[in-house]
């Protein structure tokens, strides 16, 4: 997997639009499609692919951490965001795009810097104009829940 490095690293609209929302996350995860450069600045990557079902994995460094020392919420609410939206990529068919309407984070405990993360996200719903998904973030080697989240997204048929 490579990120983005510049704008004319992303594929353009028609590129994207060429295929189906699971084969372009697919794409990201195979390094065949360059990942998104918030990735790289908040320390998370694509880890998994499946039909409604996305995982990004990652950890947070110092930072991401807020003036008290732990780690900021938009930390959370991004890698949210980022996971439970392409998991409605993954259901979205060729020619059509999709965005964010909004989404609603809830935080159960803070992540210790540096511990991985699982961002798990799955589809409740993609229908023609819009998407529903929910996620959650648990440690790797610990498996509890950090934090949960939902997401409406609106999906865009140029």
């Amino acid at each position: 997997m490579f990120y983005a490095q510049g704008p004319d690293d992303l594929l353009t609209a028609a590129e994207a639009l060429a295929m189906s929302g699971r084969d372009f996350m697919q794409g990201i995860l195979d390094g065949k499609h360059p990942a998104p450069p918030i990735g790289r600045t908040l320390n998370y990557k694509l880890h998994e692919v499946g039909d409604g079902r996305i995982v990004f994995r990652g950890a947070p460094l110092f930072d991401h951490c807020n003036p008290m020392g732990t780690v900021h919420g938009g930390w959370y609410g991004t890698l949210l965001d980022s996971a439970m939206a392409c998991a409605v990529m993954t259901k979205v068919p060729q020619g059509s795009g999709y965005t964010t309407l909004e989404y609603k984070v809830n935080i159960l405990r803070s992540i210790p810097l540096r511990m991985e993360v699982d961002c798990i996200a799955e589809t409740d719903h993609a229908g023609r104009s819009t998407g529903i998904s929910h996620g959650e973030i648990r440690g790797v080697e610990n498996g509890k829940l950090y934090a949960t989240g939902s997401t409406t997204c609106i999906i865009l048929n140029p």
